[in-house]
Protein backbone atom coordinates (compact mmCIF):
# COMPACT_ATOMS: atom_id res chain seq x y z
CA UNK A 1 0.00 0.00 0.00
CA UNK A 2 1.18 3.18 -0.73
CA UNK A 3 0.50 5.49 1.82
CA UNK A 4 0.92 9.43 3.27
CA UNK A 5 0.30 9.79 6.49
CA UNK A 6 -0.85 13.53 7.47
CA UNK A 7 -2.69 15.75 10.11
CA UNK A 8 -5.64 16.77 9.08
CA UNK A 9 -7.56 20.30 11.20
CA UNK A 10 -11.71 19.95 12.43
CA UNK A 11 -12.10 23.34 14.47
CA UNK A 12 -8.50 23.45 15.49
CA UNK A 13 -8.33 19.45 16.82
CA UNK A 14 -5.86 17.31 15.23
CA UNK A 15 -7.01 14.23 13.02
CA UNK A 16 -4.16 11.89 11.58
CA UNK A 17 -4.95 10.76 8.61
CA UNK A 18 -3.33 8.01 6.15
CA UNK A 19 -3.91 8.16 2.19
CA UNK A 20 -3.60 5.01 0.34
CA UNK A 21 -2.76 5.55 -3.02
CA UNK A 22 -3.41 2.00 -4.42
CA UNK A 23 -6.93 2.24 -2.86
CA UNK A 24 -7.47 6.13 -3.54
CA UNK A 25 -9.24 5.98 -0.14
CA UNK A 26 -8.24 8.15 3.06
CA UNK A 27 -8.27 6.44 6.72
CA UNK A 28 -8.50 8.31 9.75
CA UNK A 29 -7.50 7.55 13.26
CA UNK A 30 -10.77 6.41 15.51
CA UNK A 31 -9.39 7.48 18.71
CA UNK A 32 -8.80 11.11 17.05
CA UNK A 33 -12.22 11.38 15.64
CA UNK A 34 -13.78 10.06 19.24
CA UNK A 35 -12.20 12.93 20.85
CA UNK A 36 -13.46 15.35 18.39
CA UNK A 37 -16.98 14.64 18.67
CA UNK A 38 -16.82 13.67 21.96
CA UNK A 39 -14.63 16.16 23.87
CA UNK A 40 -13.73 13.36 25.87
CA UNK A 41 -10.33 13.81 28.07
CA UNK A 42 -10.13 10.24 27.73
CA UNK A 43 -11.09 9.64 24.27
CA UNK A 44 -9.18 5.69 23.80
CA UNK A 45 -11.02 4.77 27.02
CA UNK A 46 -14.06 5.95 25.39
CA UNK A 47 -13.77 4.49 22.25
CA UNK A 48 -12.80 0.85 23.37
CA UNK A 49 -16.53 1.28 25.62
CA UNK A 50 -17.97 2.09 22.50
CA UNK A 51 -16.52 -1.27 21.08
CA UNK A 52 -17.33 -3.70 23.36
CA UNK A 53 -21.01 -2.02 23.36
CA UNK A 54 -21.16 -1.89 19.55
CA UNK A 55 -19.78 -5.84 19.50
CA UNK A 56 -22.78 -6.96 22.20
CA UNK A 57 -25.14 -5.42 19.96
CA UNK A 58 -23.64 -7.41 16.63
CA UNK A 59 -22.33 -4.99 15.16
CA UNK A 60 -19.14 -5.80 12.79
CA UNK A 61 -17.96 -1.97 12.06
CA UNK A 62 -15.45 -2.67 14.96
CA UNK A 63 -14.37 -5.84 13.69
CA UNK A 64 -14.00 -4.58 10.24
CA UNK A 65 -11.68 -1.69 10.78
CA UNK A 66 -8.02 -2.02 10.35
CA UNK A 67 -4.75 -0.47 11.73
CA UNK A 68 -2.03 1.24 11.25
CA UNK A 69 1.47 2.61 12.59
CA UNK A 70 0.94 6.64 13.35
CA UNK A 71 3.01 9.14 15.08
CA UNK A 72 2.10 10.23 18.24
CA UNK A 73 2.98 12.80 20.67
CA UNK A 74 6.05 11.13 21.71
CA UNK A 75 7.29 11.09 18.45
CA UNK A 76 7.08 7.03 17.89
CA UNK A 77 4.23 5.25 15.85
CA UNK A 78 2.20 2.84 17.40
CA UNK A 79 -0.57 0.74 15.60
CA UNK A 80 -3.71 2.59 15.61
CA UNK A 81 -7.62 1.70 15.18
CA UNK A 82 -8.08 3.02 11.55
CA UNK A 83 -11.28 4.02 9.40
CA UNK A 84 -12.41 4.75 6.21
CA UNK A 85 -14.62 7.43 5.14
CA UNK A 86 -17.92 4.88 4.72
CA UNK A 87 -16.81 3.79 8.19
CA UNK A 88 -16.68 6.23 9.89
CA UNK A 89 -19.68 8.32 8.67
CA UNK A 90 -21.48 4.64 9.84
CA UNK A 91 -19.77 4.95 13.46
CA UNK A 92 -20.63 9.04 13.62
CA UNK A 93 -23.88 7.68 13.75
CA UNK A 94 -23.34 5.74 17.26
CA UNK A 95 -22.18 8.56 18.69
CA UNK A 96 -23.93 10.94 19.93
CA UNK A 97 -22.61 14.73 19.45
CA UNK A 98 -23.29 18.03 18.64
CA UNK A 99 -20.61 17.99 16.41
CA UNK A 100 -22.14 15.23 14.46
CA UNK A 101 -22.95 17.26 11.25
CA UNK A 102 -20.65 19.18 10.63
CA UNK A 103 -18.32 16.86 11.12
CA UNK A 104 -19.94 14.87 8.17
CA UNK A 105 -19.48 17.67 6.08
CA UNK A 106 -15.53 17.87 6.66
CA UNK A 107 -15.08 14.29 6.20
CA UNK A 108 -16.75 15.02 2.48
CA UNK A 109 -14.99 17.86 1.89
CA UNK A 110 -11.30 15.89 2.73
CA UNK A 111 -12.21 13.14 0.65
CA UNK A 112 -13.49 15.58 -2.38
CA UNK A 113 -11.05 17.78 -1.75
CA UNK A 114 -8.23 14.63 -2.78
CA UNK A 115 -10.18 13.49 -5.38
CA UNK A 116 -10.42 16.58 -7.12
CA UNK A 117 -6.35 16.85 -6.80
CA UNK A 118 -5.27 13.76 -8.09
CA UNK A 119 -7.06 15.20 -11.48
CA UNK A 120 -5.77 18.15 -11.37
CA UNK A 121 -2.34 18.20 -9.92
CA UNK A 122 -2.09 22.32 -9.62
CA UNK A 123 -4.70 21.78 -6.60
CA UNK A 124 -2.13 19.97 -4.90
CA UNK A 125 0.57 22.73 -5.04
CA UNK A 126 -1.71 25.45 -4.14
CA UNK A 127 -2.54 22.75 -1.32
CA UNK A 128 1.28 22.61 -0.68
CA UNK A 129 1.54 26.63 -0.62
CA UNK A 130 -1.28 26.86 1.76
CA UNK A 131 -0.38 24.72 4.22
CA UNK A 132 3.36 25.83 3.76
CA UNK A 133 2.54 29.63 4.16
CA UNK A 134 0.25 28.60 7.52
CA UNK A 135 3.25 27.62 9.16
CA UNK A 136 5.09 30.38 8.49
CA UNK A 137 7.61 29.64 5.65
CA UNK A 138 8.78 32.44 3.31
CA UNK A 139 7.45 32.91 -0.56
CA UNK A 140 10.79 32.18 -1.43
CA UNK A 141 11.57 28.93 0.88
CA UNK A 142 8.20 27.55 -0.27
CA UNK A 143 8.92 28.16 -4.39
CA UNK A 144 12.42 25.88 -3.61
CA UNK A 145 10.35 23.51 -1.31
CA UNK A 146 8.23 22.66 -4.23
CA UNK A 147 10.83 22.71 -6.98
CA UNK A 148 12.25 20.14 -4.59
CA UNK A 149 9.81 17.69 -4.35
CA UNK A 150 9.14 18.06 -8.18
CA UNK A 151 13.30 17.00 -8.99
CA UNK A 152 12.69 13.94 -6.21
CA UNK A 153 9.88 12.48 -7.56
CA UNK A 154 11.32 12.36 -10.92
CA UNK A 155 14.35 10.60 -9.01
CA UNK A 156 12.05 7.90 -7.63
CA UNK A 157 10.23 7.47 -10.47
CA UNK A 158 12.96 6.55 -12.45
CA UNK A 159 14.26 4.13 -9.63
CA UNK A 160 10.52 2.75 -9.76
CA UNK A 161 10.92 2.79 -13.87
CA UNK A 162 14.01 0.22 -12.99
CA UNK A 163 11.95 -1.93 -11.02
CA UNK A 164 13.78 -0.49 -7.54
CA UNK A 165 11.24 -0.98 -4.61
CA UNK A 166 10.34 1.80 -2.24
CA UNK A 167 11.71 1.84 1.44
CA UNK A 168 15.41 0.00 1.47
CA UNK A 169 15.87 0.14 -1.59
CA UNK A 170 14.77 4.03 -1.88
CA UNK A 171 16.16 4.80 1.48
CA UNK A 172 19.34 3.21 0.72
CA UNK A 173 20.22 5.28 -2.34
CA UNK A 174 18.96 8.46 -0.83
CA UNK A 175 21.24 7.73 1.89
CA UNK A 176 24.17 7.39 -0.67
CA UNK A 177 23.08 10.55 -1.85
CA UNK A 178 22.77 12.83 1.09
CA UNK A 179 26.23 11.28 2.48
CA UNK A 180 28.50 12.05 -0.92
CA UNK A 181 27.66 15.73 -1.20
CA UNK A 182 26.89 16.32 2.81
CA UNK A 183 29.11 13.76 4.61
CA UNK A 184 26.14 12.97 6.21
CA UNK A 185 23.27 10.11 5.97
CA UNK A 186 19.61 11.05 6.37
CA UNK A 187 19.74 9.97 10.35
CA UNK A 188 22.96 11.71 10.93
CA UNK A 189 21.77 15.28 9.18
CA UNK A 190 18.38 15.00 11.31
CA UNK A 191 20.25 14.37 14.33
CA UNK A 192 22.44 17.47 13.28
CA UNK A 193 19.57 19.48 13.22
CA UNK A 194 17.81 18.22 16.61
CA UNK A 195 15.40 16.38 14.72
CA UNK A 196 13.26 13.54 15.59
CA UNK A 197 10.30 12.46 13.62
CA UNK A 198 10.08 15.87 11.25
CA UNK A 199 10.88 15.91 7.51
CA UNK A 200 14.04 16.81 6.85
CA UNK A 201 13.53 18.74 3.63
CA UNK A 202 11.22 20.61 5.26
CA UNK A 203 13.95 21.65 7.40
CA UNK A 204 16.44 22.06 5.23
CA UNK A 205 17.81 25.96 4.15
CA UNK A 206 17.72 27.41 0.98
CA UNK A 207 20.87 26.58 0.35
CA UNK A 208 20.22 23.24 1.72
CA UNK A 209 17.39 22.57 -0.58
CA UNK A 210 19.06 23.41 -3.43
CA UNK A 211 22.37 21.88 -3.50
CA UNK A 212 20.46 18.56 -2.46
CA UNK A 213 17.94 18.82 -5.55
CA UNK A 214 21.13 19.27 -7.85
CA UNK A 215 22.03 15.56 -6.44
CA UNK A 216 19.01 14.41 -7.12
CA UNK A 217 18.84 15.95 -10.96
CA UNK A 218 21.96 14.56 -11.70
CA UNK A 219 21.42 11.24 -10.03
CA UNK A 220 18.50 11.02 -12.55
CA UNK A 221 19.89 12.37 -15.45
CA UNK A 222 23.42 9.97 -14.87
CA UNK A 223 20.77 7.15 -14.71
CA UNK A 224 18.61 7.75 -17.53
CA UNK A 225 22.07 7.50 -19.77
CA UNK A 226 23.70 4.42 -17.99
CA UNK A 227 20.75 2.55 -17.50
CA UNK A 228 22.09 0.52 -14.38
CA UNK A 229 21.07 -2.74 -13.62
CA UNK A 230 22.36 -3.95 -10.47
CA UNK A 231 21.20 -2.42 -7.07
CA UNK A 232 25.58 -2.19 -6.71
CA UNK A 233 24.86 0.34 -10.25
CA UNK A 234 22.30 2.32 -8.64
CA UNK A 235 24.34 3.02 -5.87
CA UNK A 236 27.41 4.19 -8.33
CA UNK A 237 24.69 6.82 -9.78
CA UNK A 238 23.88 7.94 -6.75
CA UNK A 239 27.44 8.80 -5.94
CA UNK A 240 28.39 9.92 -8.81
CA UNK A 241 25.18 12.42 -8.95
CA UNK A 242 26.31 13.29 -4.95
CA UNK A 243 29.44 14.13 -6.08
CA UNK A 244 28.27 16.88 -8.61
CA UNK A 245 26.56 18.36 -5.98
CA UNK A 246 29.66 18.07 -3.27
CA UNK A 247 31.72 20.05 -5.91
CA UNK A 248 29.52 22.55 -6.07
CA UNK A 249 28.88 22.74 -2.50
CA UNK A 250 32.64 22.85 -1.42
CA UNK A 251 33.06 25.77 -4.74
CA UNK A 252 30.07 27.83 -2.98
CA UNK A 253 31.80 27.38 0.40
CA UNK A 254 35.13 28.88 -0.44
CA UNK A 255 33.45 31.66 -2.52
CA UNK A 256 31.68 33.06 0.61
CA UNK A 257 33.26 31.59 3.75
CA UNK A 258 30.18 29.96 5.33
CA UNK A 259 28.91 26.54 5.27
CA UNK A 260 26.11 24.99 3.38
CA UNK A 261 25.11 22.46 5.69
CA UNK A 262 23.64 24.05 8.62
CA UNK A 263 21.99 23.26 12.00
CA UNK A 264 19.02 24.98 11.63
CA UNK A 265 15.94 24.22 11.87
CA UNK A 266 12.23 25.36 10.51
CA UNK A 267 11.67 26.06 14.11
CA UNK A 268 15.02 28.09 14.18
CA UNK A 269 14.81 29.67 10.82
CA UNK A 270 10.93 31.11 11.25
CA UNK A 271 12.02 32.22 14.81
CA UNK A 272 14.82 34.37 13.07
CA UNK A 273 13.04 35.77 10.48
CA UNK A 274 10.45 36.75 12.71
CA UNK A 275 12.30 38.52 14.86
Amino acid sequence: MTKETSIKIFEEKRVRTVWDGDQEEWYFSVVDVVGVLTDSPRPRKYWNALKTKLQAEGSELSHNLGQLKLPSEDGKRYLTDVASTEQLFRLIQSIPSPKAEPFKQWLAHVAKERLDQLQDPELSIEQAMSDYKRLGYSDNWINQRLKSIEVRKELTDEWKRHGLQEGVQFASLTDIIYKTWSGKTAKEYKQFKGLRKESLRDNMTNKELVINMLAELSTKEISEVSNPETMDEHANVARRGGNIARDACLQLEAETGKKVVSPLNAKKVLSIENE
